[in-house]
């Protein structure tokens, strides 16, 4: 398998859960060190990208690589994930040296790090695409997916023309997409009542295993 970086991008400012859900805990585990502990199942080099550094230093893994996102000139933080992944790309790129980087949000409790580890056995036989994206009803699912950390020069290209949107960015790329047998693994903790029911399916998995 190709050397892999991670990036978990942790800069929204999660208006409808109404505190940050990157605090969130479930099951007593913040949501970002979940997200963090799946993505070193898949690689030691992970990055977390945020505006906010100091408030997460305790709760990621100590191995964890911490990355200050800033303000582009005009505009204000927290400014969209696209340019938080750039901003992230920028600063690992000469460090890690890595062909790809796995790209993940910190609001996807229902991760599941076998998976993601067998979509990454797949990057050895992609072709020329720049992206490896699972695809739902709504279009590509940007933030669980694989990127060439060559795809850089295309990304700053794109944002210096306007593109904030991941969806308009990618529209013209070559993207190949990856299989998705469970759209569980998608799930966003967006709202009070998405982290109820992630809460409440947890308890029910518990109370499962203690009756096998």
């Amino acid at each position: 398998m190709p050397l892999l970086a991670a990036i978990v991008l942790a800069g929204g400012q999660s208006k409808r859960m109404g505190q940050d859900k990157a605090l969130v805990a479930i099951q007593g585990v913040p949501l970002l060190r979940q997200v963090c502990d799946v993505a070193l199942q898949c690689t030691s080099i992970v990055y977390v990208i945020t505006f906010r550094p100091e408030r997460y230093r305790a709760i990621v893994p100590p191995t964890c690589h911490l990355i200050q996102e800033y303000a582009l000139p005009g505009e204000n933080i927290p400014h969209g994930p696209l340019i938080g992944f750039a901003q992230a790309l920028e600063t690992i790129q000469p460090e890690a040296k890595t062909e790809w980087v796995l790209l993940l949000a910190c609001d996807l409790p229902s991760l599941s790090g076998e998976r993601l580890q067998h979509w990454a056995n797949a990057l050895e036989h992609v072709g020329d695409a720049i992206a490896l994206l699972p695809r739902s009803t709504k279009g590509w699912e940007p933030l669980c997916g694989f990127y060439r950390t060559s795809c850089l020069a295309n990304l700053r290209a794109a944002i210096e023309r306007g593109d904030r949107s991941f969806q308009s960015w990618l529209a013209q790329e070559f993207v190949q997409e990856l299989p998705l047998n469970d759209v569980q693994m998608l799930f966003n903790c967006n709202t009070p009542q998405d982290l109820e029911q992630v809460r409440s399916q947890g308890q029910r998995s518990e109370q499962g295993k203690q009756r096998g």
